[in-house]
């Protein structure tokens, strides 16, 4: 099932992308393709595009508050070659990385229904198998925990949801779990840069362990 920017497998958010592409003509207002590197050594995945952010601009994370966060904090780790990103031809980089979302399109109020998900997970599971055996996965939030472990066909209850959580998967790859990085959390600070921060770096540690015994 190759992914299409043409997809309209999801009744409800194709008529909502046909009205978004009316109310604002200029904005994306399809699915969303993932963005960065194609073997990547950290795939991030987010829940979906936000409605004047990744909608907008047809590249995740790209023109929101949500981007602020992830991309300043992946150009300090050295996965972007710079810290923000406003526009689709910006000219940033992903250096090692790259970021998709469990559900390609954006859905009303931000909350896609169960049904979507699922469909929408087959292009996730394709982007999953073509990942090097070394790939360690980012889950921004819960809806994206539990779609990658659908994906992989794990049961999500064996691998409990937890911000700055590890849990290893078959074939000794690593799922990682983060609070979002939306507005709303990073603005009541349930999520603070010091916290997305110490995410990275377990990821960092724990990539140069693994490398340091193999």
């Amino acid at each position: 099932m190759a992914f299409s920017t043409d997809c309209r497998a999801c009744p409800r958010l194709a008529e909502f992308l046909d009205a978004g592409r009316t109310s604002h003509p200029g904005y994306w207002c399809r699915p969303v393709p993932p963005f960065g590197d194609p073997l990547p050594k950290l795939l991030i995945v987010g829940l979906a595009p936000g409605f004047h952010g990744a909608n907008q601009t047809g590249r995740p994370f790209t023109g929101d508050h949500a981007g602020i966060l992830l991309y300043d904090t992946l150009h300090a780790f050295g996965y972007a070659s710079r810290a923000v990103s406003v526009a689709a031809d910006d000219g940033l980089q992903l250096i090692g990385c790259r970021i998709t979302n469990a559900v390609k399109c954006v859905p009303p109020q931000n909350k896609p229904e169960t049904g979507e998900i699922k469909r929408c997970n087959d292009y996730l599971r394709e982007e999953l198998a073509a990942l090097p055996a070394d790939t360690a996965i980012l889950a921004l939030g819960l809806v994206a925990h539990k779609a990658v472990l659908m994906a992989l066909r794990r049961k999500a209850a064996d691998y409990p949801f937890a911000h700055a959580a590890s849990h290893l998967l078959p074939g000794e790859r690593r799922l990682y779990d983060s609070y979002h990085c939306s507005r709303y959390n990073t603005q009541t600070r349930r999520l603070t840069p010091e916290m997305f921060h110490a995410v990275f770096a377990r990821i960092a540690a724990d990539r140069k362990e693994t490398l340091c015994l193999s």
